[in-house]
């Protein structure tokens, strides 16, 4: 009685071992070539389309930065009748100034934010393109430019900016 038990088992592993092949089979050497390929294919779509998107983030950043700093001046000028003068800066966001007789306790700004490229924002009041004119330098740090290196400011934001002097 052992005997059939013991080789009812070993048979029933051996069936659990052989299974449908897919247990112990594995992949093929073609199989995992064609998986390679279809993996470079890919890259070479891919790669180049994502190595460009570091440019394109570090520009929404600043946009949204410039949208924030364009906002805290609105609160500014609601608070103290004027903006800032070229010469408080951005600073005048963040400590008071000495002729901000109603600045809002605890500022506008926590903090200044820096550009993507780790660059102070720049700030004229009176600005060529309105009230004031916040910008970032791009990329190079330098006026002008194309692309990354290219300025942004807050004359550029469509419904953004709302820099028109009232």
């Amino acid at each position: 009685m052992m005997s059939y038990f013991s080789s009812r088992l070993s048979s029933q592993a051996a069936r659990i071992e052989r299974g449908n092949g897919l247990i112990s089979r594995g992949f093929t050497l073609i199989e995992v070539m064609v998986v390679v390929v279809i993996l470079a294919i890919l890259a070479t779509i891919v790669v180049p389309k994502i190595m460009d998107r570091p440019d394109d983030a570090r520009i929404a950043k600043a946009k949204q930065d410039i949208r924030a700093i364009d906002s805290a001046l609105q609160l500014y000028k609601l608070d103290n009748l004027t903006y800032p003068t070229t010469d408080q800066g951005l600073e005048a966001l963040v400590k008071p100034p000495a002729n901000a007789k109603n600045w809002r306790q605890g500022g506008y700004l926590d903090r200044l934010p820096i550009d993507p490229w780790n660059n102070p924002y720049q700030y004229l009041s009176p600005g060529q393109h309105g009230a004031f004119d916040v910008y970032s330098l791009g990329a190079d740090g330098q006026p002008g430019g194309t692309g990354a290196d290219a300025d942004i400011g807050n004359w550029q934001e469509e419904g953004g900016a709302t820099n028109t002097g009232n």
